[in-house]
């Protein structure tokens, strides 16, 4: 089992750029695989989840070259122009392709099967199923949990679908179905997600509108080709931001991240706690926009997290509640119950791990308060989990003692060559198998 172990007394300093958005490489190589022509990105995240999308994409019968690290070519086989694989399709711990690839699957004319590694096929498949159910999809699942098995040959009718949980992956699940569906389809969302695939399928030629937490998708008879640049990955941004907000002596910037607004909750979650965050030279990336964000020194405090912005921050959590650990008083997340089905029970993981560390905790249903305080050393058990492995090596910037972090092989799913990025901006620590 791999180990992080990560010394104490560092700090981090300088400048880092990470790698590129996961949610948005899924998105360009499985829309770029749909249209008609050649879609070349940049940027790309070569991480596991990534390129076990690529893979998929390939076994569907598109042809993907890779002229260069990052770069990819896809040659689009148009809406209808997919081919039954030879086998299943493996996601391996991405839920985030499965998700999608139910709804882009879902009106196919063959049938399909997906699974993914341990930990994925845990993991619950029913809501991104139900509405495309409601569409006409065929699809099944193990008690609601991967293979999922998807019935090719059915005619999907567009509906209007009020999702009950605000949930990026399954709006686009919906939205990727409805680009096959009679009719337009429509999902309302609880609350704002991330909105990465609207952003995207405009690039790509197809008529959308989201206006209030209302998308509409209308049909197209093709997607167009584009080309598409990948901004560095604000999750993975994200364990810098908080490295530098606890543990920076100078100003530290984070360069050429995707900035979206319904990604950035962390931001001002961390400036409600007192963070010092500047977003500085701003620009585009195709639909994207990107800036560098510059960290300075600041105390922080404890907050209650306004609910509006749990959505807006659902994959940086982990590494929050280790800033939330290092601030004065007590910090209190409500309204955040999805962190209950991620990669991890993220709520009783993060719990766990810090109270291992010796940081008071309290699990709620739907979130956690925790007492800021001082870290001490330990061991930490990251249950597989690639963002709570990253969020503990951050911890030790305030630690008294080495932490141990158990089970981080997946880290490299969504963020390669974490350990030596991090070790190159100042942080102590060590990958061991």
């Amino acid at each position: 089992m791999s180990l992080f172990i990560a010394e104490p007394g560092a700090a981090v300093a300088g400048s880092v750029r990470v790698p590129g958005d996961k949610s948005i490489s899924h998105r360009a190589l499985m829309l770029g695989a749909v249209a008609s022509g050649a879609t070349a990105v940049d940027g790309l995240l070569e991480g596991e989840d990534c390129l076990a999308t690529l893979r998929a994409v390939s076994r569907l019968g598109v042809l993907v070259r890779r002229p260069g690290p990052g770069e990819v070519m896809i040659e689009g086989v148009g809406l209808h122009g997919l081919r039954a694989p030879d086998g299943v399709l493996d996601m391996g711990n991405a839920g985030t392709a499965m998700r999608l690839f139910m709804g882009l699957l879902s009106a196919q004319a063959f049938d399909s099967e997906l699974i993914g590694d341990e930990s994925l096929m845990r993991r619950p498949m029913e809501r991104a199923a139900k509405p495309l159910r409601d569409m006409g999809a065929r699809i099944e699942t193990i008690n609601g949990r991967p293979p999922v098995r998807i019935h090719g040959g059915q005619r999907l009718r567009g509906i209007r679908y009020e999702m009950p949980v605000a949930s990026a992956q399954v709006k686009s699940a919906a939205l990727l179905a409805g680009l096959y569906a009679e009719g337009e389809t429509t999902v309302v969302e609880p609350a704002v997600t991330r909105d990465h695939t609207e952003r995207m399928l405009q690039s790509f030629g197809v008529d959308v509108t989201a206006r209030g937490g209302v998308v509409t998708v209308r049909p197209p008879r093709q997607l167009q080709a584009a080309r598409i640049s990948v901004p560095g990955d604000f999750s993975s941004a994200a364990f810098f931001i908080v490295a530098a907000s606890i543990g920076a002596r100078a100003p530290f910037v984070i360069e050429g991240v995707g900035v979206n607004p319904t990604r950035t909750g962390l931001l001002e979650m961390l400036a409600l706690m007192g963070a010092d965050l500047r977003l500085v030279n701003h620009r585009s990336a195709g639909a994207e926009p990107v800036a560098d964000i510059e960290v300075r020194p600041a105390p922080l405090s404890g907050i209650r997290v306004p609910e509006r912005l749990v959505p807006l921050a659902i994959d940086e959590f982990p590494a929050f509640f280790v800033a939330a650990a290092c601030a004065k008083g007590e910090t209190l997340v409500t309204g955040a119950e999805e962190l209950r089905v991620k990669e991890s029970d993220r709520i009783a993981v993060m719990a766990r791990g810090l109270e291992a560390l010796g940081i008071r905790t309290e699990v709620l249903p739907d979130g956690l308060r925790i007492e800021g305080g001082p870290f001490g050393g330990g061991v930490v058990d990251s249950h597989g989990d690639h963002r709570v492995a990253m969020s503990f090596a951050l911890a030790s910037l305030r630690a008294s003692a080495p932490i141990e972090i158990r089970d981080v092989a997946n880290v490299a799913t969504s963020f390669p060559g974490f350990a030596a990025l991090a070790r190159s901006v100042g942080l102590r620590l060590e990958e061991r198998p």
